[in-house]
């Protein structure tokens, strides 16, 4: 086996030596290092190495997993992500699972699980539950439901308190491999390399990941855990870069803040190399003082031959879905999922609440039979100038409308009523028929229009055979004549002009193309007040929509990007009204530790997807901006780019 090793990169053979002495390892990588081609070339050797054991990886995302899936095939692999990791380990344990969930809401210091008005839950509670506890892509934790981030905090509570479950975990998996570790919950990592050493069976843990790339709330690093001790983590690095041109590899070193100092890949197949020579690249830090994307776009076009029709060659990088709704047109929807006023009153009123009753404040009484309305005068909720939130609510005809809609309802109702952006525009799920795998937040009204929509795009790109499958006619295609009527249907749909999206659901309905389902019509139902916001909007709206979260068109966030990889990479610095980030501050170094940590690690991952060329464009930067920017791109790169023009 040691010969067959030989053939493998040297940093696979420092985690095979590691294996061989028991020992649990991190790999760790910058951008473009290829960590994931290591990570699939530890899993086929140790696979060949213990043909007969199971190895357990686990990942991000659900499009993360299907990738190593792909790439490594085998029966013995059990591919998840984390969360459905944890799950698949602790769902069969109903009993101490109720006992768990019963514990952490009677826990009066874990604020993020608790069930309001009844303290202390009685050990009792759960046991009527006809399927037990369960986990979804909600949480009502009155029905014994629980969602991701509960999942976290109850499987942690399990594996401290019963070691049994570990030794069950290491005896089905004598391999375990974390894949971006550093996006990985705290609680997740303590239960892997604190609660399994309470079982004295033996497996391997592996992680796989860049501390720089750290953009979501997870563990960040493995520095509590990592040394050279026999039972800690040993850490192996990759320094090689075989994505970045060089301009980019010496920016991105610059960047980095953990001792990783990147260099150009050695092997001449690496894409950053032409005959032998690493590819140099560009990049730019564009500024300008009026702000108009536009202006950056077609400079970046007419100058340096950029095209950002082509979504796929190049990318515009913004912070939030907010800041690209407007250039991508989808802002209709997004502000009402996201910004909807009356639900935000609701909102403010819930908080109101809660408030009071924490800080001992004399509480407001709602009756059973109190309307919104109703309770909304007896809270009385000004803004800072003293004015009532009503008021100046009423005073906008198109929120008075809103307001009316829900004004005679119970309050008991309208408190139920919640709008989340997930619902709109959270990444789909990779594999709609597996539901075991906990996938997307869409709400089934927006997975319907999907439906539709994908109907509509298969057949326009003449991919007739998986239209077929698509669409709810195929159960009606039993001849030729069949198949004319349905290239008619679908082409009425086709020529959506300004139809809504309600005139939209009832033609596909009605031709057979995308037949109303009961998911459907339990939404209109249960979500009335949502329903009848989004039906009139343009169908339009939604296919533009479409076309963003598909990724078709040139914006993308720049979290939604980490992992891609692109020939232009155009970086908008621009916060969004969001505190966690401050661009301007990264480039001062006045920001506070925690948001310079933030914004310096996103602006990493964001530099390091281009595989070309990179502009970084900011509005109207002071001096020291400009001076820092020198430093960093070099004074040539910096432009002023209405000068130029």
């Amino acid at each position: 086996m040691v010969e067959e090793r030989l053939d493998l990169e040297p940093e696979v053979q420092e985690i095979f030596k590691l294996i061989d002495d028991g020992r649990n390892f991190l790999l760790s990588g910058g951008a473009g290092s290829g960590k994931t081609y290591s990570l699939v070339s530890v899993i086929r050797q140790v696979i060949v190495e213990n043909p007969t054991i199971k190895v357990a990886c686990m990942t991000y995302t659900n499009a993360a997993v299907k990738e190593i899936e792909e790439r490594v095939n085998h029966k013995n692999l059990n591919v998840s992500t984390i969360h459905d990791f944890l799950w698949d380990s602790i769902k069969h344990f109903q009993k101490e699972l109720k006992l768990a969930l019963i514990s952490l809401v009677n826990n009066v210091e874990i604020n993020s699980i608790n069930i309001d008005d009844i303290f202390p839950l009685p050990e009792s509670y759960y046991d009527l539950l006809p399927d037990g506890i369960q986990y979804k892509e909600f949480v009502k934790l009155r029905e014994g439901i629980i969602s991701h981030d509960e999942l976290l905090i109850v499987a942690n509570f399990l594996f401290e308190k019963y070691p049994k479950l570990s030794s069950i975990v290491k005896d089905k998996y004598k391999f375990i491999f974390i894949d971006e570790y550093q996006d990985t919950n705290k609680t997740v990592v303590e239960i892997f390399l604190t609660h399994f050493k309470k079982s004295e069976r033996k497996n391997i843990i592996g992680f796989f990941g860049d501390a720089m790339q750290s953009i979501y709330e997870g563990i960040g690093n493995l520095a509590d855990y990592t040394g050279e001790d026999a039972d800690k983590v040993k850490e192996i690095k990759k320094n090689q870069n075989r994505r970045n041109p060089q301009l980019i590899i010496d920016l991105a070193n610059k960047l980095r803040t953990d001792g990783i100092i990147q260099e150009a890949s050695t092997d001449s197949k690496a894409p950053n190399m032409i005959e032998g020579v690493v590819k140099q690249g560009t990049i730019l830090f564009l500024h300008s003082a009026d702000g108009d994307i536009n202006v950056v776009e077609k400079f970046l076009e007419n100058k340096y031959d950029w095209d950002f029709n082509n979504s796929k060659q190049t990318k515009e990088l913004n912070l939030t879905h907010n800041l690209i709704a407007d250039k991508a047109r989808f802002r209709t929807l997004m502000d009402i999922y996201d910004n909807d006023p009356v639900i935000g009153l609701k909102s403010e009123i819930l908080e109101k609440i809660k408030y009071n009753k924490k800080n001992n404040r004399p509480e407001i009484k709602i009756e059973e039979d109190d309307t919104f309305d109703t309770v909304v005068d007896k809270f009385q909720l000004k803004n800072r100038q003293k004015q009532l939130k009503k008021d100046i609510l009423l005073s906008d005809p198109d929120k008075a409308e809103l307001y009316n809609q829900l004004k005679d309802k119970p309050f008991s109702e309208v408190r139920k009523i919640y709008l989340n952006k997930d619902a709109l525009i959270d990444d789909k799920k990779q594999d709609e028929e597996d539901e075991n795998k906990k996938g997307s937040k869409r709400d089934n009204l927006i997975k319907h229009l999907f439906k539709i929509q994908t109907n509509i795009s298969l057949y326009q790109n003449k991919k007739y055979n998986e239209f077929l499958r698509a669409t709810d006619y195929r159960y009606k295609i039993t001849s030729i004549e069949s198949k004319k009527i349905l290239k008619e249907n679908i082409e009425i749909l086709i020529n959506v002009g300004d139809k809504t999206i309600e005139e939209v659901i009832n033609v596909a309905n009605e031709k057979g193309i995308c037949l109303i389902d009961d998911r459907l019509d339990i939404f209109k139902e249960k979500y009335m007040y949502l329903y009848n916001r989004v039906k009139n909007v343009k169908f339009i709206e939604f296919q533009k929509l479409y076309e963003y979260l598909e990724g078709l068109t040139q914006f993308s966030t720049q979290h939604k990007t980490k992992g891609a990889e692109f020939d232009n990479v155009l970086v908008i610095l621009d916060n969004g009204g969001w505190n966690n980030y401050n661009f301007e501050k990264m480039f001062l170094g006045t920001a506070s530790e925690s948001v310079l940590e933030r914004t310096q690690k996103l602006f990493y991952v964001c530099c390091t997807r281009a595989k070309e060329n990179l502009s970084v464009y900011f509005h109207n930067p002071d001096e020291l901006v400009l001076e820092k920017a020198k430093e960093w791109f070099g004074k040539v790169n910096v432009i002023d780019i209405v000068s130029k023009i």
